[in-house]
């Protein structure tokens, strides 16, 4: 997969070439690249920003850098495209783990960030999608396109050590994860659920699916609302509640 991201501090991505992500990279797994937009502009003050029209507060990132710069983008690919293109802008789809493995089916994605108060709407000309990290603004896109990264970047092959990691993961079923453990199985008197090792690996698969159920309805009961429940999982969660009921 190739990633490109629009940026007006191509510093900030530093922290994409360490871990997990800088070792797909280092594999070519990933070829990753930042583009500072700022490099484009024609304005002679080598501004990017300037005021709505209308008047109102803050600043607008004007078009012209963006367009050149992802003109840039496409030329330097070897597909002469910029892929999937992606806005970030609070105003966008909330961004979940549903849409971090849609995005990596795709080859190519351009994460456009922005800054100041917004974009010139003309720039959204340019985009396929426009996501946001959550219900809340932030500075800039950058940590919100990092965030969105790192999720997508998990489900590319050989990315993880183990395939089966990224949908064992909450939300991977529509359900937070169960409890988990390691050794010692007894570690200063809080001991592992004897369930674990026991060896039944049809109790362990049980336990799990409740544990997992469980957490979902304490914490995001919102997350069962729609989910269309197998036998198996009604009958636990309706002893979930009744055990619940009894403390």
């Amino acid at each position: 997969m190739k990633i490109d991201v629009l940026s007006l501090f191509p510093d900030m991505f530093a922290p994409m070439r360490q871990s997990i992500i800088g070792k797909a990279i280092d594999r070519g797994d990933l070829d990753f690249a930042v583009t500072d937009f700022r490099d484009y502009t024609t304005n002679k003050h080598n501004n990017v920003d300037d005021y709505p029209f209308g008047g109102g507060a803050g600043m607008l990132l004007t078009p012209q850098p963006i367009f050149d710069a992802l003109e840039a983008v496409k030329e330097n690919s070897s597909e002469k495209s910029a892929g999937h293109v992606i806005l970030l802008d609070p105003a966008g789809k909330k961004f979940d783990h549903t849409d971090a493995k849609r995005l990596a089916n795709y080859d190519h994605l351009t994460f456009i960030a922005g800054h100041y108060e917004g974009y010139d709407e003309r720039i959204k000309t340019l985009v396929d999608e426009e996501l946001s990290l959550g219900d809340y603004v932030l500075t800039g896109g950058e940590l919100a396109s990092m965030v969105m990264i790192d999720a997508t970047v998990r489900f590319l092959p050989h990315v993880l050590g183990n395939a089966e990691s990224a949908e064992g993961d909450s939300f991977a079923d529509g359900l937070l994860e169960y409890p988990q453990y390691t050794r010692p199985a007894d570690f200063r008197g809080l001991t592992v659920p004897e369930v674990l090792t026991s060896g039944n690996h049809g109790k362990i698969a049980e336990w799990r699916l409740k544990e997992a159920l469980k957490k979902t309805y304490l914490r995001r009961p919102d997350l069962l609302e729609d989910r269309v429940f197998t036998n198996e999982e009604r009958d636990l969660l309706d002893d979930i509640k009744s055990e619940l009921a009894d403390d």
